[in-house]
């Protein structure tokens, strides 16, 4: 496993980070959970990501059993607060003070642990003011419950907005959390820039779009019995997107590429993400231990210019790269 430097900090991160979104506490069972998670610890990952909204907590819980007993200085633990948890009452989402600091308890206790090393705005919230919301991670950083902070799916104008307060504050916003794969370039033009600038990293999820650059999916076909393309709980919805057949018949022209430079379509998706110099760690999860150990191949993989060209020309109009994407993501009021 290599490891990177989460923007201008001192912190480093595994290339590849765990994240158990769709997962832990849904989809696998807690023991299933458990082993992709000593997976990935046997296989060098010492990052590890989840969220408050995953399964409604109970993803932070399953984490948090698994890995017990770890040394917790070897780790570095990521959550995540906006979205909705409990019982979605007027106060249950959002970025308010409020909502902040009763989420960073929730999620401590959750994970056993009593600090977690990246604390993330999991959104921006137009309805709380921004210096609210810097002010409250400010002091959830004080009180040693947070390390450092990190935003979700933020504009570029977001992103120095926040940066700017937070530097005002005395404390490092170091990370910034996008969609990211090589069909769904949004933030290439724009964000990535504005990270360059502000010293922030990106940690990149679905680098694999939800699986559909594993090449498993094919054109005309139905999707395989047990995919995530056939999961009701979440899954189909997430991947649908992808689901066409434009899109699957570019995905089958990757297969030789990959081949070529000896790696499966899915661990060069993850090396493709890994080329950028602004990520710092691709999130990769897993229903089964094998695919943790298949994944983490793509760490260390240095990808030819060539390699890339032929890539860029094999998907060539399916790539998504539109930067008013992120901003179409943001939320226009407080979910509940």
């Amino acid at each position: 496993m290599d490891f990177r430097y989460l923007g201008n900090s001192g912190l480093k991160i595994s290339e590849i980070t765990y994240g158990n979104w769709l997962t832990h506490g849904s989809q696998v069972e807690n023991d299933v959970a458990s082993q992709c998670v000593r997976a990935a610890l046997d296989a060098g990952i010492t990052s590890f990501d989840t969220a408050d909204v995953y399964a409604n907590t109970a993803a932070e819980t399953v984490l948090g059993e698994a890995l017990k007993g770890e040394r917790r200085e070897s780790l570095e633990i990521f959550t995540k607060v906006y979205w909705p948890t409990g019982p979605g009452g007027p106060n249950d989402s959002g970025l308010s003070r409020k909502h902040i600091m009763e989420s960073v308890n929730g999620s401590l206790k959750r994970l056993q642990t009593d600090y977690v090393d990246l604390y993330q705005a999991h959104r921006y919230d137009v309805e709380t003011p921004l210096e609210e919301t810097m002010q409250a991670f400010a002091d959830v950083v004080r009180q040693g419950k947070a390390l450092y902070i990190g935003v979700s799916e933020w504009t570029a104008d977001q992103l120095r907005a926040g940066h700017a307060l937070a530097k005002e504050l005395g404390i490092q916003l170091i990370s910034s959390q996008p969609q990211y794969s090589m069909l769904w370039r949004v933030i290439e033009d724009e964000v990535v820039p504005a990270s360059r600038e502000l010293g922030v990293s990106q940690i990149v999820w679905s680098p694999i779009a939800q699986g559909v650059l594993s090449g498993k999916y094919l054109p005309g076909t139905p999707p395989p019995a047990g995919s995530r393309a056939t999961d009701e709980k979440g899954g189909a919805g997430m991947i649908e997107r992808w689901m066409k057949d434009d899109v699957l018949t570019a995905v089958q022209g990757l297969v030789p590429i990959a081949e070529s430079v000896d790696l499966t379509p899915a661990q060069l998706a993850v090396a493709w993400v890994l080329q950028n110099d602004n990520v710092a760690s691709a999130i990769v999860g897993a229903s089964r231990p094998e695919q943790v150990k298949e994944n983490v191949r793509a760490a260390g993989v240095k990808l030819e210019p060539a390699v890339m060209e032929k890539i860029d020309a094999t998907l060539g109009a399916v790539v998504t790269r539109d930067p008013a994407k992120t901003a179409e993501g943001t939320p226009k009021k407080r979910p509940t």
